[in-house]
């Protein structure tokens, strides 16, 4: 299919572009930008009038939940939210049933998500076997079967030698390892952030400490083993400005940040509302400004939906008992959207976040619309508003701490590969 879309604000931020320009794709590639290349016939035209196009987004957390929980949700349920939100590539973490450890799970999953012909995936392997901390995978037949990184979601790995070696392994072979720094004896059986909420609510708490003490750990080896090492969901002012130092210092480190806490804080909770129940917990207004500032300056390279569904009877228990996580992919776009008009932040230099800089951390051939790039484009409308209702959610997972509330922007057509996957142009 050769796809002309026409008249659109194009914001391509690694390419430095933004301007009405026209984008034509052809062959699954991007085949020209502005003037139409030599003999082009469009099979299909798509009037971006008064809409925003950009390379699909690039997600670097979502949880799809196969194999093995699929009562919260399904690869074809999460491919659908996907691209109803702009979201054309997507990393998947290894805590699935089994861990994502051995070849054939991953070379499984990736082939059920090519069958759907939607977004694409790009799963973690698993650092260690059964995430259990105890015995390094075969990280050279997980990279030969598709993983982009390693790492433990949120398991554990108390083992300081294992990590080490760990890291070691993947600096030999210039592998990636992606962590979320939580010492989990000084988080044990917490649910909130160490402040005042949780002390008026009776909830057992985190200290920003269970972050940094992680966090200085992993900085520590990381510089012993030069190992690229990217730390995921940084929810602390404490942990951003470790980081901050730990760039200045010329280390190979990157982070990102959750969507949900760049716009809420301990004080969402409210009266124990659990789809504020989320991993990390939602800290101080204090982390929350520090969270924004590192964003602003780099400190913090990419933001990501953390997607995390889980079933409604989860969410019922009381808070401490309920099941932690979020959805959140048909809500990155429009919550980036809003941290950059809260912030006064140019629309190329938030959108990188989510197209360009988040693509560097797995694949830089994405988040791009260079001539020959692959023809991953999101059309959208940025004066569209709209309502966060569970029941027009795609996700199988319909709780949100968003829900009720209303948002502005929304995706009108989305492309992967040069093929239109979502439509929604009213």
């Amino acid at each position: 299919m050769n796809i002309h879309i026409k008249g659109g604000r194009l914001i391509d931020p690694r390419n430095r572009i933004d301007a009405q320009q026209d984008v034509y794709i052809a062959d699954q590639r991007i085949a020209a930008i502005g003037a139409a290349p030599a003999g082009f016939v469009a099979t299909r035209v798509i009037d971006a009038s008064g809409l925003i196009v950009v390379p699909g987004l690039v997600d670097v957390s979502a949880r799809l939940r196969e194999p093995g929980y699929e009562y919260r949700a399904t690869l074809e349920s999460e491919m659908d939210a996907a691209v109803a939100g702009g979201v054309t590539s997507l990393v998947c973490p290894p805590d699935t049933d089994p861990p994502l450890d051995e070849p054939g799970l991953v070379e499984m999953l990736k082939h059920r998500a090519r069958s759907l012909n939607q977004a694409r995936v790009f799963p973690v392997g698993a650092l260690t076997y059964g995430l259990k901390g105890a015995e390094l995978t075969e990280m050279v037949e997980l990279t030969e079967a598709g993983c982009k990184a390693f790492g433990q979601a949120d398991a554990p790995l108390t083992d300081t030698r294992v990590l080490l070696r760990a890291m070691q392994y993947a600096a030999t072979f210039g592998y990636r390892v992606w962590l979320r720094p939580q010492d989990s004896f000084l988080a044990k059986n917490g649910v909130a952030h160490d402040g005042e909420v949780a002390t008026r609510l009776g909830l057992p708490a985190i200290p920003v400490i269970a972050e940094t003490v992680a966090l200085d750990t992993m900085l520590q080896l990381a510089r012993e083993t030069g190992v690229k090492l990217h730390l995921c969901r940084i929810s602390s002012a404490a942990g951003v400005e470790l980081i901050r130092a730990a760039k200045r210092e010329g280390l190979a480190v990157s982070c990102d940040v959750s969507m949900n806490h760049i716009h809420l804080s301990e004080m969402d909770i409210g009266y124990f509302d659990a789809n504020c129940h989320l991993v990390p917990p939602l800290r101080s207004l204090r982390d929350k400004a520090a969270l924004r500032a590192g964003l602003r300056d780099g400190t913090i390279d990419a933001i990501c939906s953390d997607h995390s569904p889980v079933d409604d009877d989860a969410k019922q228990f009381p808070f401490a008992e309920a099941e932690a996580g979020a959805t959140g992919l048909e809500l990155l776009l429009p919550l980036v959207l809003k941290w950059a008009e809260q912030e006064s932040i140019s629309l190329p230099d938030a959108l990188a976040r989510v197209t360009s800089n988040a693509a560097n951390l797995i694949n830089p051939k994405m988040g791009h619309l260079s001539v020959g790039a692959h023809g991953d484009v999101c059309v959208f409308d940025p004066a569209a508003e709209w309502k966060v209702e569970a029941g027009a959610l795609k996700s199988q997972g319909k709780n949100t701490p968003f829900l009720g509330m209303h948002m502005q922007g929304r995706v009108c057509y989305t492309v992967v590969e040069g093929k239109i996957v979502y439509s929604n142009p009213s």
